[in-house]
């Protein structure tokens, strides 16, 4: 079973940049509900599978990816986020962006750029790709990436309308900058140096 993480900061720590109110509402609600969606699918599975009542089963395995993707994205979000982050990276971090980017700067512009452009519902990362072993930007429609299946996310910014109307109403420009202030390089370089090591076999 899925479990909501606790924040290792307070509700109010990111403020100015996230309130206290946005964070609450963004980790305690919204975030709850996709762990809560999650584990309800998991049971309704089960169900299924007991009774061999699959009927139903296309949505329930959608209804699980959707939840599961939205806690996981959510959990490394809370992750990503510091406060008084916002610093420039260095060492492996901005070494591995500027061979796969050009330039920090170059990735910057073009993560904001993949952001501000989602359409709807989404996110956009800066993940890492095994088969070619590079970093790349995403766009993530609802919680799912529309780039190759083994891509792992380890920088998220979180484009739906729960994570920033309550504080920037429509201005999604806004959020980004207060997003860049916040930015946790460490938690970033500890990701980078994992996801190196994974192998997919291909």
């Amino acid at each position: 079973m899925y479990a909501l993480p606790e924040l290792s900061y307070g509700y109010d720590a990111l403020e100015p940049h996230v309130s206290r109110e946005a964070l609450e509402l963004h980790h305690g609600a919204h975030h709850a509900a996709y762990v809560k969606g999650a584990n309800d699918t998991l049971d309704k599975l089960e169900d299924a599978r007991r009774e061999r009542a699959f009927e139903h089963i296309g949505q329930l395995e959608k209804s699980l990816a959707f939840n599961v993707a939205g806690h996981v994205l959510h959990s490394l979000l809370w992750k990503n986020l510091t406060p008084g982050g916002g610093d420039l990276p260095s060492g492996e971090v901005a070494a591995a962006l500027k061979k796969d980017f050009g330039s920090f700067d170059a990735f910057k512009e073009q993560l904001t750029a993949a952001a501000a452009a989602v359409q709807g519902s989404g996110w956009a990362a800066m993940s890492w790709e095994p088969l070619g072993r590079r970093l790349l930007v995403e766009q993530v429609y609802d919680h799912q990436g529309n780039t190759g299946n083994a891509t792992v996310p380890i920088l998220a910014v979180d484009m739906w309308e729960h994570a920033y109307y309550l504080q920037f109403r429509n201005k999604k420009a806004e959020w980004l900058e207060a997003f860049w202030q916040l930015v946790n390089w460490t938690d970033v370089a500890q990701r980078l140096t994992k996801v190196r090591k994974t192998d997919i076999g291909l």
